[in-house]
């Protein structure tokens, strides 16, 4: 058969775009390689382009050829590239292809997906899809306001999800993304949670790696549904007044013979030095990110997804994996940055190139960076030295609270520390709060098992951890399971347990979610300056005695204020004697209250401070504080 009989030259790429991609800084790659439908001299079908510099040849082989791709060469670009590319007649939609590329490395034939395809087939199947999505936006209005919506004096409380286990289906299957578009959306809606977070969604392989081994990096998984049901899954996220937070995973890759390893043969996508591209933790590869073409290719899937699939938001994982030369690794197992430190300037500088670029093509959107360690200014103007995210989790916070938490209150006494030390340094970032599914994973069990003390206890003490984790600086996130109770460790194969909202216990920390969503969404002091020292201020962080603290949260306007109290004991406080600066206050929110299966001990009616000092404030209120618990008090306008 003939060399090129089937394949017509042709090239969507211009010199400007090699100038762009060579240059790595070609941002919407998604629009020239991959499958793209086109009209060639009045002939429909599709145009094949490939980053495969090390090849000697590229075919592109199918059911349409029997997988055969004698007579399906790609021409190799003239540029320098690497780019292989052609038109194929006559294919249309839904055609599945992948590309046989011979290398130029040792002669070896290798049968690859494409990495930029919109779809794949369904698991355990590893061939790409031709896919055009045709898809019309219903969500103008929330674009245009999310500016305002998304900003970071806004109010946070993500619900974190991984789609295939939230709910299953009679026959064990999950929901698919049309069924969670209403099953999901309704249900955080009615939560009156602000943003939801996927767990990522990007086609992966391997079920049980939750999304986090990707393979393709533009394409929603196929295992619920088409790129158009994912996209109408967002949009009415978005017409629910909800913004959709997508987890993106930069940071390594699996080894799978369809995917981006060793595409050409040679370590194209990946660092060649396994001290540097092979990740120890995960058995991964780790991008090259000193090579132009690949910042490129990642920076083009992440705008993929806030541009093109109108994502509000991308929270980036494992940054420190990035950061860190020797991260997981012992002496000897990794190689110093050229000045001898310990610090990826290549991945540095991919991670500011990749904020200034977001941030710079779509309004209104933010990144966040999942970083555990204390690089500074995480969350920082990259013109200011930062590295230009808009919020980093908090993951001190977190760590320090559970094993708070899990300490008997009596013992609660000596370890007050573990709860103020986050305030020392809760405004250097702007801090996100997670309680993520890395808290209920790997044998850590539910939250509800770190709770020490009966039933009653256990369930207040989750009350009160939620409490106190929303009344805290910073924007709030929960993992799915964690606002009903679960009594069981996460597992990416079962459905969330349901069947306990029959129970009271966990019906009622069902309306505690709802109930401190709606105060955090109402309230501005809770949100208004969640990143900076005006919008907090201690009462008395020192009685430890009483395991007790209390705080101020302020919003813009003074007449917004709320005085927040905490009891870690299952003991009533009674006449607990605090400083405010006057007036009449009333209680608004007390995670004590019978709806939430609490106890029902509450303060009723208006409280007028008196003019008796404390605390270094002129007044004081005298409050009771039920067991395990948080209240929160605002002054009551016209009552001076």
């Amino acid at each position: 058969m003939e060399k090129h009989q089937h394949i017509t030259a042709h090239s969507l790429f211009t010199d400007f775009d090699s100038g762009l991609f060579k240059s790595g800084k070609h941002f919407r790659l998604f629009e020239k390689l991959g499958s793209k439908l086109i009209e060639v001299n009045g002939v429909k079908g599709v145009f094949f382009a490939v980053w495969a510099p090390n090849a000697s040849t590229v075919q592109v082989i199918g059911d349409f050829n029997f997988w055969n791709g004698d007579g399906y060469e790609l021409y190799p670009r003239w540029d320098g590239t690497g780019i292989w590319e052609g038109f194929v007649p006559e294919l249309k939609q839904g055609t599945v292809y992948k590309y046989k590329i011979h290398s130029n490395a040792g002669g070896q034939i290798l049968e690859k997906g494409d990495p930029f395809a919109l779809y794949w087939e369904v698991p355990p199947k590893t061939a790409s899809v031709v896919w055009e999505i045709d898809y019309k936006w219903k969500d103008s209005k929330w674009i245009k306001s999310r500016k305002e919506t998304n900003a970071l004096n806004k109010p946070f409380s993500v619900y974190e999800v991984h789609l295939g286990s939230w709910k299953r289906k009679p026959s064990g299957e999950s929901l698919s993304y049309k069924e969670l578009a209403k099953d999901l959306v309704s249900y955080l809606s009615d939560l009156e949670y602000t943003h939801v977070e996927f767990l990522p969604v990007m086609e992966h392989p391997f079920f049980g790696s939750w999304g986090y081994q990707c393979t393709g990096f533009f394409a929603p998984s196929s295992r619920y549904g088409t790129p158009e049901d994912f996209l109408a899954l967002v949009d009415a996220f978005h017409k629910a007044g909800i913004g959709v937070i997508l987890d993106w995973v930069p940071s390594h890759f699996p080894s799978d013979a369809h995917g981006p390893f060793k595409f050409d043969g040679t370590h194209l996508y990946e660092h060649a030095d396994p001290r540097q591209g092979y990740h120890p933790d995960w058995n991964s590869y780790i991008f090259n990110y000193g090579r132009n073409e690949v910042r490129a290719f990642l920076i083009s899937s992440a705008m993929y997804w806030v541009d093109i699939c109108h994502a509000d938001a991308i929270r980036v994982d494992a940054v420190a994996s990035m950061l860190y030369l020797d991260y997981s690794r012992k002496e000897g197992e990794w190689i110093p940055n050229q000045y001898g430190g310990r610090e990826n300037l290549e991945a540095i500088s991919f991670l500011k190139e990749l904020n200034e670029a977001l941030f710079g093509a779509v309004e209104g959107i933010q990144t966040i960076a999942e970083e555990s360690t204390a690089w500074p200014a995480v969350s920082r103007p990259t013109f200011l030295g930062g590295l230009g995210f808009g919020m980093k989790w908090m993951m001190g916070w977190m760590h320090d609270t559970l094993e708070y938490f899990k300490k008997d209150p009596y013992y609660r006494q000596f370890h007050q520390n573990n709860l103020t030390f986050s305030l020392n340094y809760a405004f250097t970032e702007n801090f996100m709060l997670p309680l993520s599914h890395d808290e209920v994973v790997h044998g850590k069990g539910p939250l509800i098992d770190r709770m020490p003390g009966d039933e009653w206890q256990r369930f207040a003490n989750l009350r009160l951890l939620y409490g106190y984790m929303y009344t805290h600086p910073g924007t709030k996130l929960v993992f799915m399971g964690g606002e009903i109770g679960q009594t069981t460790e996460w597992k990416h194969d079962y459905s969330l347990d349901w069947h306990l909202l029959d129970f009271a216990p966990h019906k009622g920390i069902l309306n505690f979610t709802k109930a401190i969503n709606h105060l955090y969404k109402t309230e501005p002091a809770l949100y208004e300056n969640s990143f900076t020292v005006e919008g907090f201020e201690w009462i008395e962080l020192n009685d430890h005695k009483n395991s007790v603290l209390s705080f101020i949260r302020k919003g813009k306007n003074p007449d917004d204020d709320l005085i927040i109290l905490s009891n870690f004991t299952p003991v009533i406080r009674e006449n607990y004697h605090i400083g405010c600066n006057g007036g009449t206050w009333t209680e608004i929110f007390n995670s004590d209250a019978t709806e939430f299966w609490g106890s029902g001990v509450t303060n009723k009616g208006d409280m007028k401070a008196k003019k008796e000092g404390m605390h270094g404030r002129p007044n004081s209120l005298k409050i009771t504080i039920p067991p395990l618990s948080v209240v929160i008090f605002k002054q009551v306008k016209n009552k001076k």
